[in-house]
């Protein structure tokens, strides 16, 4: 399962012979299979994975559509290539600009015998509409995640802190079948609740405490992203008006969510029910963000966002309201977007929950 067909009708779009294709989340993409080391070129008709000795096994199993490669002291990536380029005629390879530092670009510009041609957005472009298989992928994660929220929760109480509530969401990730984290645990408690992306801290949770968990599980390179608070004890009046305001524009957003449209459209529904409510000043981020083998891949859901969106992204759908030195609640799920509106793939209760 690759992405190997889709990045195949870059090069004519672009004008080049083949892509050159550097980083791990695109490798991955392309070739089904997660290395910390390779490189690929792909033509509309040929493509070549380099690799070294630590994965050719590996590679030679696990790959498929690629010719395996393999370097060795000898012979280097930018050798190996130029050999390809060579028999092929290639002369043109669009390269990730977008992902590549300065130097990268300069040592290969240096040593390839070939013009290198920005590709811009294409890899993006070509992973936003997120196939049947990645979904499942997807959901997979989210399902490990959801269940170490539900570990998570059976220890929380006043006395515990921030940083042991997020050490519990790592330890019941990574004892799952996931990779790894999809990024660092933001839980926050009390007072650094209206903190959007703090971090965890020795703070002791207290009775009457908001706590915001924001957290994912990835899962064979792909991720799962969620957020969810729950009170300690009790919540006040203005505590449950914050929480269930912030779940109406949720709710909101989802129920207007859909391909064909741009993504501030979407915003902008979720944005009105927070502003309605009066509490428009403390929601300063957006909507949602795209996510796949990247937590953060564009386009998104904000207030700028004029991109289209198209069919099968997948994006998060996290609202919320902060009001500093008091508290904070956001709410996120994960939605699919299809011609007709979306699918959620989270399962997890929203519900307000007081431990």
């Amino acid at each position: 399962m690759n992405g190997l067909e889709k990045l195949r009708t870059i090069p004519e779009k672009l004008g080049v012979d083949a892509l050159l294709v550097t980083s791990s989340v695109n490798r991955q993409y392309a070739t089904g299979f997660r290395s910390s080391a390779g490189v690929a070129v792909i033509g509309a008709e040929v493509s070549w994975f380099f690799t070294d000795f630590r994965y050719i096994e590996a590679a030679n199993n696990k790959i498929d559509g690629f010719e395996i490669v393999m370097v060795d002291s000898g012979r280097n990536y930018a050798a190996l290539i130029n050999e390809k380029l060579k028999e092929t005629g290639f002369k043109r390879l669009a390269f990730e600009n977008l992902a590549m530092s300065l130097s990268e670009y300069e040592d290969w510009k240096n040593k390839l015998n070939c013009e290198l041609v920005p590709a811009g957005n294409a890899f993006f472009e070509a992973r936003r509409s997120k196939e049947p298989w990645e979904i499942e992928l997807m959901i997979k994660a989210q399902r490990i995640a959801e269940a170490a929220l539900e570990e998570t929760l059976k220890m929380i109480k006043p006395g515990v802190t921030e940083k042991e509530i997020a050490a519990s969401l790592i330890h019941h990730i990574l004892i799952s079948e996931a990779d790894d984290t999809s990024f660092n645990p933001i839980v926050v408690s009390g007072p650094n609740s209206s903190m959007p992306h703090g971090s965890p801290s020795t703070r002791k949770v207290q009775n009457g405490d908001f706590i915001t968990m924001d957290f994912g599980a990835k899962y064979q390179g792909y991720c799962s992203d969620m957020t969810r608070t729950v009170a300690v004890g009790y919540v006040t009046d203005e505590m449950r008006k914050v929480y269930n305001t912030v779940l109406e524009a949720q709710l909101a957003g989802i129920a207007a969510a859909r391909a064909g449209i741009k993504g501030k459209e979407i915003d902008a529904a979720s944005r009105k029910v927070i502003e309605d409510a009066g509490y428009g000043q403390y929601f300063g981020h957006s909507f949602g963000h795209s996510l796949g083998l990247e937590v953060h891949e564009p386009p998104n859901a904000s207030p700028t966002e004029e991109t289209i969106m198209p069919v099968g992204d997948v994006i998060s759908a996290e609202p919320g309201i902060y009001i500093p030195g008091k508290f904070g609640v956001r709410i996120e799920d994960v939605i699919v977007l299809r011609e007709d509106g979306c699918d959620n793939l989270m399962l997890a209760n929203k519900e307000l929950t007081i431990l």
